[in-house]
């Protein structure tokens, strides 16, 4: 077949990556730069001219005209400024295509036109991008022709950090300092870097194009704030995992050819439980790499989306009434000798660095649960959790049976003398082979689960940047490892003191386990008694980020400041606040000028009807005409008040000026006021004569690609 694409030619084919680093360098440079990108030791910036001469070359060979610092500021997107490589002629007018050293480096873009949650005031404009020689630079080509892109942090003219990207990195810092402290406690001396990976599980939708187009709200805000059910959802479950259509599969094979050549590996492909619901599935990475991925992922989702005529949902309820779309961030710690510190073995019972490891996130996961609800608070994720088919709003960990039963030895008796295991998997069926089966099995209404050598961090929205929760993972597993071996390797004892430690801390914090079924009313209740948050708002969850207990962990590991914290508080009551007054305001928009108008037209038609029954036949039974008439004419008053009651509320919200009390008022009134307006307007899609409804339905959306 001539379209046939061997994998291995094309992978990495557009990142000035390892080899291509090996090729170009002189071999001293080389060893430099991988010294940094490896050991992370400082960057030599005498290098940096000849690492830019190098990737310039590389790209302009491959068409490039242009670079980009590429960067994550708060607005939770990317961001890039495009320099042409280009220079003043020379004195025969030939051009000469130039990038320095200090052009790698840094850039400047105007740091006050990003959020900054207070740390930039509009004159004060100058702010800093920062080469990342941690992730790779790379090509993207598209309608502007081929571009070389540069990741980047991002900070302000006095160094505060106004990306993802920065606390990120620090983050790092403090983990591999302090989970290297717990690995020496147990004699490895072979690790010299502990470093977080990530495989971020991405779902998405894909509607028709022309569909989209027609749904103002799509359009604006990322999900339909009218629209009536189907006759068929995803009751039967026959999406799932099903056989992929044509047009969907055309999509996913070109997604994947172009992932590929950006050094994405991604790797697993398949319908998800909502009609038009899909899911993509990189193998892991390490966690900064990770991020730049996953949004390298996302924009290309949607500009591949485009080619084939469809449209790439990545909000995290696009369609009310059908399952919405996560991120889970599957997160593990590795050193650089290979070992997993979360694998634990086949007899985790005697695996003591496992059960310390184990015992210390149990730790930082019940101190810390307010500020990992807080790390997934994008707007559109309260639509979805606890909603039945994500985790709930409240933070717990599942860790199995296996893992459980050892903990329950340890925590009463003081001794773990055994681990379950699986057994075999028996079918009955002669032709099907045994294999052994895992020791424990899976819960998928967990916020936070252990599977078999990483955790799966189930909350993370779809549309959402997975820096925050890594950020946050990072630091608080980090603090406990540092308490622990603050108090380890004081000990005149080693052994009995590690035993000691292990069961203290489980004991401790044994409440946040829990094995059961997260989606029940009972959990909420049993939750409550535990004393265990259960932050069901977003917001509800911000000022976690403003406690003593944030500030004190996030300062003394140099990962944010006090003003950076206050800076992320401000940002987000202010970015929920902005979702939902755009949401209001396109609700308003399309009830007056689409909805009513459209139902109005209804109710003529029938009344004309009406009348034209009557004149031909006085004695004919008009009754159903009139309940019609009757029934529509109510619904239509119904939404005319709920428009005017929305309009009022969205218009007092706006004019607050405390972004926590405006973020509340939206929350607790132009909410409520929203979705009084969306249920009149529902029922009457389902009345008014489809021909004459503005809006493509939900089974045109979801049924129709």
């Amino acid at each position: 077949m001539s379209n046939v694409i061997n994998v291995s030619d094309i992978f990495g084919k557009n990142v000035f990556n390892d080899a291509a680093m090996r090729e170009r360098l002189p071999k001293s440079v080389y060893r430099k730069l991988k010294e940094t990108i490896e050991k992370g030791v400082e960057l030599d910036p005498s290098i940096a001219d000849v690492v830019a001469h190098a990737m310039k070359d590389w790209a302009i060979e491959r068409g490039a005209t242009h670079y980009s610092h590429w960067f994550q500021p708060l607005t939770g997107v990317t961001a890039e400024k495009h320099d042409a490589f280009i220079s003043a002629p020379d004195s025969n007018g030939h051009a000469i295509m130039e990038f320095s050293g200090r052009e790698l480096i840094k850039g400047e873009p105007d740091a006050s036109s990003f959020p900054s949650g207070g740390l930039r005031s509009t004159f004060e404009a100058r702010g800093y991008t920062t080469w990342d020689c941690t992730s790779p630079a790379f090509l993207r080509e598209d309608t502007l022709g081929v571009t070389l892109y540069i990741p980047t942090a991002f900070c302000s003219y006095r160094g505060e950090a106004l990306d993802k990207k920065t606390p990120l990195l620090r983050s790092m810092q403090a983990i591999n300092e302090q989970a290297l402290r717990i690995l020496r406690l147990f004699g490895n001396t072979t690790a010299k870097r502990v470093i977080p990976y990530v495989g971020p599980e991405q779902e998405y939708f894909l509607i028709d194009k022309q569909n989209y187009l027609k749904r103002k709200d799509l359009i604006y805000t990322g999900r339909t704030l009218f629209g009536a059910m189907p006759p068929k959802g995803q009751e039967k479950d026959d999406h799932y995992f099903g056989s992929i259509r044509p047009r969907i599969g055309a999509f996913m094979k070109d997604i994947n050819e172009e992932l590929w050549r950006l050094g994405v590996s991604a790797k697993t492909q398949h319908n998800e439980a909502a009609p038009a619901q899909h899911e993509l599935a990189p193998i892991y990475s390490q966690v900064n790499v990770a991020v730049d991925h996953n949004q390298m992922t996302m924009e290309t989702m949607k500009r591949i989306a485009g080619n084939h005529g469809l449209a790439c949902l990545l909000h995290e309820k696009p369609f009310a009434g059908i399952t919405g779309s996560g991120k889970h961030n599957n997160w593990s710690l590795s050193g650089d000798d290979g070992i997993n510190m979360m694998n634990p073995g086949e007899t985790p019972h005697e695996n003591v660095q496992f059960l310390l490891v184990l015992a210390c996130i149990m730790k930082a996961v019940d101190v810390h649960a307010d500020l990992l609800r807080e790390s997934t608070a994008v707007p559109g994720n309260d639509h979805r959790l606890g909603a039945a088919e994500a985790p709930p709003a409240i933070i717990s960990i599942f860790l199995g049976e296996q893992l459980e039963d050892v903990i329950e030895q340890l925590c009463s008796t003081g001794e773990a003398a055994s681990s379950k295991q699986g057994g075999i998997l028996k079918t009955g069926v002669a032709t099907l082979p045994d294999f052994a089966k895992d020791a424990t099995d899976r819960n998928r209404t967990s916020p936070f689960a252990f599977t078999g050598n990483k955790f799966e961090f189930r909350m993370v929205g779809a549309s959402d940047s997975v820096s925050s929760p890594n950020v946050v993972l990072n630091t608080i597993v980090a603090e406990a490892f540092k308490e622990a071996a603050d108090e380890l390797e004081k000990a005149p004892d080693f052994d009995s003191a590690v035993h000691d430690l292990i069961k203290r801390l489980m004991i401790d914090h044994k409440r946040i386990i829990f094995s059961g079924n997260g989606y029940s009313e009972e959990w909420v209740e049993e939750a409550e008694r535990r004393g265990l948050p259960n932050l069901k708002a977003g917001i509800d969850s911000v000022e976690a980020l403003r406690t003593e207990k944030a500030v004190r962990l996030f300062e003394s590991f140099g990962v944010y400041t006090r003003t950076e914290l206050e800076s992320r508080a401000e940002i987000e009551y202010d970015s929920y606040a902005k979702t939902i007054n755009i949401e209001a305001k396109t609700m308003i928009d399309i009830a007056g000028k689409q909805i009513i108008p459209a139902v109005v037209n209804y109710l003529t038609k029938i009344a004309k009807s009406l009348n034209s029954v009557r004149e031909a036949c006085p004695e004919a039974d008009v009754s159903a005409q009139r309940e019609l008439i009757l029934e529509v004419s109510g619904l239509l008053s119904e939404m005319k008040t709920a428009l005017t009651r929305l309009q009022e509320e969205a218009q007092a919200a706006s004019v607050i000026e405390s972004n926590k009390e405006r973020a509340y008022a939206y929350l607790e009134k132009v909410t409520k006021a929203m979705q009084a307006l969306r249920t009149p307007a529902d029922k009457l899609e389902m009345l008014v004569d489809r021909e004459l409804w503005p809006l493509p339905s939900y089974g045109d959306m979801v049924f129709e690609v």
